[in-house]
């Protein structure tokens, strides 16, 4: 029986939190497309699991291991795609901050997230924190 795209956004995320790496990679679709906002040196389409994968290692690298999903709130569903709120935090050595919302949206297809498209609540913070 296919999981419930909820449940499969919920795992998702709870093992985001938890440092699950195994379980995040089963989440994700190997050809995943994945929308990160902004004008950064993250943003952009990502067009697969180890493109998403990368783009983490960057953004740990740049947060010095900080970046923290602090806060998965106000989930709502609309077939097979899931929006949820979530806060991020993390600082960097010079003393950058992010401390942000985003909304982010997921396409659940057979019990596995194959879009994601990230809206931030602070896109000029997210630029001046990850840099160009």
């Amino acid at each position: 029986m296919e999981n419930q795209p909820q449940q499969v956004v919920h795992n998702f995320l709870t093992a985001v939190q938890r440092g699950q790496f195994d379980l995040v990679a089963a989440a994700l679709h190997p050809q995943v497309q994945w929308s990160q906002p902004g004008h950064n040196r993250i943003a952009g389409l990502k067009r697969s699991r180890d493109e998403v994968f990368a783009m983490v290692g960057t953004m740990q690298e740049l947060a010095a291991g900080s970046l923290t999903l602090t806060e998965i709130a106000a989930t709502s569903v609309n077939g097979n795609r899931v929006a949820c709120r979530v806060h991020w935090k993390a600082t960097q050595p010079p003393g950058g901050v992010l401390d942000v919302d985003n909304i982010d949206v997921y396409t659940v297809e057979h019990g596995v997230i194959t879009q994601v498209q990230v809206f931030s609540a602070d896109a000029a913070q997210e630029d001046a924190f990850w840099g160009h």
